[in-house]
């Protein structure tokens, strides 16, 4: 008893910890079973979720979105979020892809981590993996030329392949021109950056999808207008363009404001002045010549008037992304005063219009001076369906831009997942030691995208995949070989057209082998209940009392089952179960 010391308790009581080969094993886990929710929509036969959040539905088959939708609460978990998030951010495509990948990799590690290997060893033979991987892509991918026709196809079919797994995938014919185009005016002017400020994306319910159109220039829908706005000018060639930061509106005294006058004749000067002011700044936008008159602030109904009479069309609460783009595309500055303008800065166009397009109307902005800005109006039945186009279009007009930057491309449809798990394969044969078995599992787990869009699209992942090994060792013109989705088999899907950027690729190896490097190299995971659950303390007093005993009786639990081999894990926050890994 004398040799014994008392416990030092170093943590808040209440806090979980769970640590070792455990809770390693529930991570994955919990990893493996965030991969299975969204595996089902890859590729062009993947299926669409429905996500209800209490306010709006959601349906979408982007992995990125349905991610960030599902809201996961499990800790390490959350890593497969942010390589999702960071895939879309990046190259806008393979955001599905990326979570598949590094959940496969977790899987087919799983065995190693419970027979007793060092997290550090399978972390760095991933590593070296990963990096033969991602050289390997680099070396595979084929450069071309964009300024030539065959170029511009090139881009043609990236698109198409970028929009082929989503919901407008049967009119690729008709966006991906439109988003070649759009993409490659900001490529002309070395602007590839701003894509997401200059390409705007509209949306109008009602109508038919291929009433969609592209609008060379900037078109956003008709702001809040007041009387008289009916009699202005609605058409204009060659117009001179004011744009504004000013409100054109009488605006009364504030409430608070004290006018000391001796005579009443003196109340009736107020009065003018404040109406001379607003007459003043419209005097200056007439007198510099403008046509139009855009305003960021409301333009009232007095200035709506005025400028109808003298022929002049204005809008006002403009959105502050469409007047910058306005102003890009026009050559106009945006100013925050109407003294002093002169001619150099307004701006511009060949034809102004206002359409009307559906239940909206629409201010268009064509044949600018700027040939930067681009706005795609899409049309669609419901809601729910222009939005998950909106999302699609995003994706390839990312996709597009990544192929504008890295110029170079390679095969979809598994072909270079499998070429490059048999380089892995054949490099794996070098290595001495548990590093062989790694870099094989490694290559194992790349085979998991041809073999889940060979389910998705209900073939026999068996034998697709055994066909698949055959053509990419034993012949030499195989390497560009993946899943046939229209005929079932095997097909050269470099000639069938199923082109991806190159740094697609790259980034999806790349961040996947991390993400699992992330998740192997977490030895213990500490669980603050205030944080996880803010209420817990302010509850039943009893329940206060029982709870450290329950996580007492937990850690012990782990502790039998870690001697045991068992997979099981501590309380990882408020409504996650306890999790026996499987294998």
């Amino acid at each position: 008893m004398a040799g014994m010391r008392p416990g030092i308790i170093i943590l808040r009581e209440g806090t979980d910890t769970s640590q070792g080969k455990a809770q390693l094993i529930s991570n994955i886990n919990a990893c493996q079973a965030v991969a299975d929710v969204v595996k089902t929509t890859l590729g062009p036969r993947g299926m669409d979720k429905l996500i209800f959040d209490g306010r709006k539905v959601t349906i979408s088959n982007d992995g990125a979105t349905i991610m960030k939708l599902l809201e996961i609460a499990h800790p390490a978990a959350k890593t497969l979020v942010d390589i999702s998030m960071s895939q879309d951010a990046e190259v806008g495509d393979g955001t599905t892809s990326v979570v598949l990948i590094a959940g496969s990799i977790l899987k087919q590690i799983k065995p190693f981590v419970e027979e007793g290997v060092h997290p550090q060893i399978i972390i760095r033979n991933v590593r070296n993996a990963a990096k033969l991987a991602v050289d390997k892509v680099a070396e595979l991918s084929i450069p071309y030329d964009t300024s030539t026709p065959e170029g511009q196809q090139m881009l043609i079919k990236c698109a198409s392949t970028a929009l082929n797994s989503k919901l407008i995938s049967g009119h690729q014919d008709l966006f991906s021109p439109m988003i070649v185009s759009a993409v490659k005016e900001l490529d002309d002017a070395d602007a590839l950056d701003d894509l997401r400020s200059l390409v705007a994306i509209k949306k109008i319910a009602g109508g038919d999808v291929r009433q969609s159109f592209l609008v060379k220039g900037v078109a956003f829908k008709k702001t809040f207008s007041y009387a008289g706005f009916e009699q202005m000018t609605k058409k204009f060639a060659n117009p001179k363009i004011l744009l504004l930061n000013v409100e054109l509106e009488l605006k009364s005294e504030k409430e608070n404001a004290e006018v000391r006058i001796t005579d009443p004749e003196q109340y009736q000067s107020i009065v003018d002045a404040e109406w001379q002011v607003i007459y003043d700044k419209l005097d200056s936008c007439v007198q510099c010549g403008a046509n139009i008159v855009l305003s960021k602030l409301p333009i009232g109904d007095l200035a709506t008037q005025y400028f109808a009479d003298r022929g002049l069309f204005c809008a006002g609460r403009v959105e502050d992304a469409d007047l910058k783009r306005v102003s890009k595309a026009t050559g106009g500055t945006i100013q925050t005063t109407t003294n002093d303008l002169f001619d150099g800065v307004l701006g511009t166009c060949g034809k102004f219009e206002e359409k009307q397009v559906g239940d909206e109307r629409f201010n268009v902005f064509e044949e600018c001076p700027q040939t930067l800005t681009s706005t795609m109006v899409l049309r669609g039945g419901s809601e729910q369906f222009i939005a998950e186009s909106e999302r699609s279009i995003h994706d390839a007009l990312m996709v597009v831009k990544r192929c504008l930057k890295s110029r170079a491309v390679v095969a979809g449809g598994g072909a270079v997942e499998m070429e490059v798990s048999k380089v892995l394969r054949e490099h794996a044969l070098t290595i001495d030691g548990k590093g062989q078995l790694i870099t094989t599992a490694f290559a194992k787990a790349l085979e998991i995208v041809p073999a889940q869009l060979c389910d998705n699209a209900g073939f026999d992942a068996t034998d697709v995949l055994s066909a698949l090994r055959r053509k990419h060792t034993q012949d030499e013109d195989g390497k560009w070989y993946g899943v046939d989705i229209a005929e079932g088999g095997i097909c050269d899907t470099f000639k069938a057209g199923v082109w991806e950027p190159c740094d697609n690729k790259r980034n999806s190896l790349g961040a996947a082998a991390e993400a699992a490097c992330v998740i192997l190299s977490i030895d213990e995971t500490v669980v603050n209940p205030k944080s996880q659950d803010p209420g817990a303390m302010q509850g039943n007093p009893g329940m206060q009392q029982q709870k450290p005993l329950s996580n007492m009786m937990g850690n012990a639990m782990d502790a039998v089952n870690a001697q045991k081999g068992g997979s099981r894990s501590g309380n990882l926050g408020n409504g996650v179960s306890y999790m026996r890994g499987r294998g």
